[in-house]
């Protein structure tokens, strides 16, 4: 732990040279995305530094149709190495036994959380099993990334890299001027819903 807050403080601040030293750490990375508002920023990051790298994105089948060609655009465009954990149902068939996507206050909302998007992330993990993970995290997202560090390990040994914790929205749209690269607004999570809220992805994980 030492080693990673050294990590932390000497490297927290340059996104580019903590994607360089983690990508030395380990032999299997993979970057997550759901494509939602400003993702082209960390596909764009990681990318360039390893083209080829696992893109795992867990399509939950709520996203809008903005979302879907969003993301046609950003891997045709960065010619990403895209991977696609589905649900093991999919939403038709789960709509027609269980009825619409349960709220947020609905006690079933926990097992929707699951079967959509938890389940689908832990059989990426154990099918490519990982050894470095890139996510897009940033603090401002909620007030438990704001308690989250630029590099940690979890339980199971897993290095994961937030290189972008502490962008503000002008860092991003800024980063995406620089390199016009596109960005797309139209965005739902069914496992949030609310802004500010998280799914539990980056709690167990």
């Amino acid at each position: 732990m030492a080693e990673l807050d050294a990590i932390n403080q000497e490297l927290g601040s340059s996104p580019d040279a903590l994607i360089r030293w983690a990508l030395e750490q380990g032999q299997r990375p993979i970057v997550t995305t759901n494509f939602r508002p400003f993702e082209a920023v960390i596909l764009h990051m990681v990318t360039r530094q390893r083209p080829d790298i696992p893109v795992v994105w867990m399509d939950h089948g709520y996203n809008t149709d903005a979302t879907y060609r969003y993301a046609d655009e950003l891997v045709k465009r960065l010619d990403l190495n895209l991977v696609i954990y589905l649900p093991q149902r999919t939403r038709a068939h789960r709509e027609a036994v269980e009825g619409p996507m349960p709220s947020i206050d609905d006690p079933r909302h926990e097992a929707f959380t699951r079967e959509v998007k938890l389940e689908p992330f832990e059989r990426a993990l154990r099918e490519i099993a990982p050894d470095v993970w890139f996510t897009a995290l940033r603090a401002e997202d909620t007030p438990e990334r704001a308690r989250m560090a630029h590099a940690s390990k979890n339980a199971s040994g897993l290095l994961k890299i937030s290189p972008l914790l502490h962008w503000s929205a002008r860092d991003m749209y800024q980063y995406l001027q620089r390199h016009d690269l596109p960005n797309e607004f139209d965005y739902f999570d069914p496992t949030k819903v609310e802004e500010k809220r998280e799914c539990g992805l980056h709690l167990q994980h």
